[in-house]
């Protein structure tokens, strides 16, 4: 196919999206774009930074081993880190439990001024806990009017979302799993559970299908991003987010105080 749409519109096939695409560009010229896209959010970050005005929160979604972390780090390489909190959802806490399932969440978005990063997110609530039948149809179903009315509340509050579903094949998933076996430096990242989700496979591609489908609204779309080519699934991020954090028209703030009569002796 000569084109991908990115952003999830209309009635969506994952199926229709190959995890192989690229888009005709060269590996070495995206690699070089994606290092610029880097340095060019590090600027507008110390922008996001002295403004204050505006929080940006990446989410990221995907199967095991689709380069959540990878895609994290190449995009956020030139950010200052005392600027960006990161966010990894695990399975809920006893506490957790005892509130509804944005309680967690909500706690940790950035504040103004701030990047905020989520690996893996809220959307696990209509993902594992849909799979593994943790809470019943009735209530993951309803979960998703909650997510886009939580949504819904943080962009009017002046927080930009850029939700990452990284679309990764389950043959190219089963050779970076096999690396994790015998790479040293990769064999922690190896766990049984990733062994076991993805025996469920194909109820996991329903599941992220009805996800995409349901909470891809104009305030926060998904953003379908092609993985099996990290140089690739890099470029992509790193210009998406780019471009949105441009459209804040973020400009320097004034000083508080008239500097021209102040001496420095």
């Amino acid at each position: 196919m000569d084109k991908q749409p990115l952003v999830a519109k209309g009635k969506v096939r994952l199926a229709d999206f190959d995890p192989d695409y690229s888009g005709g560009l060269d590996k070495d010229k995206a690699k070089k774009k994606a290092r610029e896209h880097a340095g060019q959010l590090g600027a507008l970050q110390e922008l996001l930074y002295a403004n204050s005005r505006h929080a940006v929160l990446l989410i990221f979604q995907g199967m095991d081993a689709s380069g959540k972390d990878g895609a994290i780090r190449s995009a956020l390489e030139d950010v200052n880190p005392a600027g960006v909190q990161v966010a990894n959802f695990k399975v809920p806490t006893e506490e957790e439990r005892a509130h509804d399932f944005l309680w967690r969440v909500h706690k940790v978005i950035p504040r103004y001024g701030q990047i905020g990063v989520f690996n893996r997110s809220h959307y696990e609530a209509v993902l594992a806990e849909r799979i593994l039948k943790i809470v019943p149809r009735r209530v993951w179903q309803e979960r998703y009017r909650h997510i886009i009315d939580f949504e819904r509340i943080l962009t009017e509050n002046h927080v930009l979302l850029l939700k990452f579903y990284l679309h990764i094949s389950k043959e190219e998933q089963a050779e970076r799993i096999k690396e994790r076996l015998v790479q040293p430096r990769k064999r922690w990242k190896f766990s049984l559970a990733d062994l076991e989700t993805r025996r469920h496979w194909d109820d996991y591609m329903i599941a992220y299908e009805d996800m995409i489908n349901a909470t891809s609204h104009d305030l926060a779309p998904w953003y379908i991003v092609p993985a099996n080519r990290n140089w690739y699934r890099d470029f992509v991020i790193a210009k998406i987010v780019v471009a949105a954090m441009e459209k804040l028209k973020m400009k320097w703030p004034r000083p508080k105080v008239d500097l021209s009569h102040i001496k420095v002796e």
